[in-house]
């Protein structure tokens, strides 16, 4: 049987009529938001959301509004044709690659100062932009503030801002979120449930390479002597939750035993955190579910991973 090829839709409200008479014919909507560069995690969800759902949309929208200044948004990699390719292989493929060009309002803009154009998508170049026709911003206050939220301030805004609007254009009933991106998936969670969305959050498990790294687009800017070192991250990951499991419960202690082995290997952290998986707040001893959560730097490259441990 030949792959389906998935609608290719670039309007907002075409999106929302195609959602409507899903729902209008009985069918449930599945959702997959990514930002493109699709690789086997990305599908993992797909794969997922199909699990769930009659029907399935993958977004592909790079958001600007969750880069700041200093971030790589100018070298974010795209291949949205073998994107397509790759999601038509899925079995059941996709029905339905949502594909913006731009999901703000920019009127009134002064783009030399406040914005600039890379791969003909509007970016926003700072925290705080006047006369930025974009003002409406959603934060999910606590969970936002640990974490990658400590060196990434506007991130977790951008994503709860650009989600926000997903949901609305495209309407879904589940959505899939990658549990690499553990604080994301919980904000999203949480934010979900505040504004009293009509939609199941699921969080799909890390799916990794051979070697143990976790998948991320960010992985094709490894030097092969970075990509050796970044897989101390997993490494002593493991090794920490196998040392819990036997019963070493002692937070700083864990911490140090990753810390140590990731810079030993070249990694630069950016944060080494153990916290409860619901609240994120930081855990000095593990008397119930916690998640270790690390970022760290190799060359030029953030990587962020995780591992859930449930004594």
């Amino acid at each position: 049987m030949a792959a389906k090829q998935p609608l290719i839709i670039s309007d907002r409200n075409q999106m929302r009529k195609w959602s409507r008479m899903m729902r209008s014919q009985g069918k449930t909507v599945g959702f997959v938001p990514t930002m493109g560069f699709l690789h086997e995690g990305h599908l993992s969800l797909v794969r997922e959301a199909h699990r769930h759902t009659d029907v399935v949309v993958v977004s592909i929208y790079v958001n600007p509004g969750q880069f700041s200044p200093t971030e790589d948004l100018s070298v974010y990699p795209s291949d949205f044709d073998g994107d397509v390719r790759k999601l038509m292989a899925v079995p059941g493929s996709v029905d339905v690659v949502f594909h913006p060009h731009n999901l703000y309002d920019y009127e009134g803009t002064n783009k030399k100062k406040s914005t600039s154009m890379i791969n003909n998508v509007v970016v926003l170049s700072c925290i705080e932009q006047k006369g930025m026709g974009h003002e409406t911003w959603v934060r999910v206050e606590n969970l936002e503030k640990g974490l990658c939220g400590k060196s990434r301030p506007i991130f977790f805004r951008g994503v709860a801002t650009v989600v926000t609007k997903l949901f609305n254009i495209v309407d879904p009933d589940v959505a899939v979120f990658g549990k690499k991106d553990y604080q994301q998936w919980r904000i999203i969670q949480r934010m979900v449930r505040d504004l009293d969305f009509p939609i199941e959050v699921v969080g799909s498990a890390i799916i990794r390479d051979s070697d143990g790294l976790a998948m991320s687009s960010r992985n094709v800017r490894l030097s092969p002597k970075e990509r050796e070192q970044a897989l101390s991250i997993n490494k002593s990951l493991l090794g920490a939750k196998s040392a819990a499991a036997n019963g070493q419960i002692d937070c700083n202690k864990l911490k140090n035993f990753v810390i140590q082995a990731i810079t030993e290997a070249g990694g630069r952290i950016d944060y080494a955190e153990i916290v409860d998986q619901e609240s994120l707040e930081v855990v000095e001893s593990i008397e119930a579910p916690v998640v270790f959560c690390v970022a760290a730097w190799f060359g030029k490259v953030r990587l962020i991973d995780n591992t859930e441990i449930n004594l």
